[in-house]
Formats: C-alpha cells, sequence, structure tokens
C-alpha cells in the first residue's frame, strides 16, 4: 500500500514503551497467545502505555511535536524519581488483561508535552491518558480468559527489569507502524 501523501492528516500517538527483560517476556507472551488463542487486540499494537489518545496533524508537523517531546523530556529527566514507573498489579478482567501501572512522573511529563505542542494544523486536541496500563491481551473471546491468565502468569514476571522510552507514534492506514522518535527514560 502506497504511504499517505504529505497533504493527508497524519495519526500520531505518545507511548512509553517497554525494554529489557519484561519486555522481552511480553513479545513472547504475544506471540504464544496469538499462536495458541488467535489474534486479539492487543496484537496490532507494539507493546505499550498509551500517554495520549490518537491526535491527527500534516507530516510537516512532526518535527514540532519531536521539539515539544525533546524539551519535556529533558526536563522530566531533571526530576525523574529512582522508579518512574510502578506496576503495580496485573489485571484479569472478562475482557481485559493487562499490567496497572502509577506513575504521577509520566502524568506530569505527558501534560507538560501536551501544554507545550502547539500546532495550527492539528485536527483534535491531545488529550493526556490517566488510568495508565500496558494492555496483554483484550477483545478475546469470552472463553479464552481463564487459559490467557494462566499463559501471562506462567510467562511473565512482572518483577523482571524494565526500562522505558518515551515514543512518538505514527499509525499506519495498513494498520503498520512508524516510530518518528524515542527517547530513554531509564
Amino acid at each position: 500500500m502506497p504511504s499517505p501523501s504529505a497533504e493527508s492528516p497524519r495519526k500520531l500517538i505518545i507511548y512509553a514503551c517497554p525494554t529489557g527483560p519484561l519486555a522481552e517476556q511480553i513479545a513472547a507472551f504475544y506471540g504464544a497467545s496469538r499462536e495458541r488463542f488467535g489474534r486479539n487486540s492487543a496484537h496490532a499494537y507494539p507493546a505499550h502505555i498509551t500517554l495520549t489518545g490518537f491526535f491527527h496533524d500534516d507530516a510537516v508537523a512532526i518535527p514540532r511535536y519531536i521539539a515539544a517531546l525533546e524539551t519535556a523530556h529533558a526536563r522530566a529527566m531533571a526530576s525523574r524519581p529512582p522508579f518512574p514507573v510502578q506496576i503495580r498489579e496485573v489485571a484479569f478482567l472478562d475482557t481485559f488483561h493487562g499490567l496497572l501501572i502509577e506513575s504521577p512522573w509520566l502524568e506530569a511529563l505527558t501534560a507538560d508535552v501536551a501544554a507545550t505542542m502547539d500546532s495550527p494544523t492539528r485536527r483534535d486536541t491531545l488529550r493526556v491518558k490517566s488510568d495508565l496500563h500496558l494492555s496483554l491481551a483484550y477483545d478475546f473471546r469470552s472463553g479464552d480468559g481463564p487459559a490467557l491468565a494462566d499463559m501471562a502468569t506462567s510467562m511473565l514476571d512482572i518483577t523482571a527489569p524494565v526500562a522505558w522510552n518515551l515514543c512518538l507514534y505514527e499509525r499506519l492506514p495498513d494498520g503498520g507502524w512508524v516510530r518518528h522518535a524515542r527517547w530513554e527514560l531509564g
């Protein structure tokens, strides 16, 4: 499929993405769960904590977002706590399985980004997310829930080392992803 034209609005989003041993475990879980139970909606995304909702803007505005993220990242790193992202627990609900995240620091970083990102061509409001989480599975068949939960419990150690990256992503019309920028959060 051809790439979108320079004039068409791009579908952008800001994520915090895991790296390290826990990220590897999550990737292995995604692969094993897809093989055993088929695709669920979590498989359509990179492993992530959603920091904003999707927003739409022209390709020429992407450098503005990168500059705002760079500035907010630098300010946030100056006051980074020792453990900026805490995994509170693994939640196994009827329609959602995921890691529940607590991070006032990430929320403040995202609020700073939203306050400084200015683009006259953005089509919608930049929505800052709360209720932070990392999805392991959702929109799965209801009968698969208990077995998916057992698989996650056996494959994931939420105390495993993990670091996080701040990322600006674009969702392509074909469902693919382009990462436009990445900053280490530690």
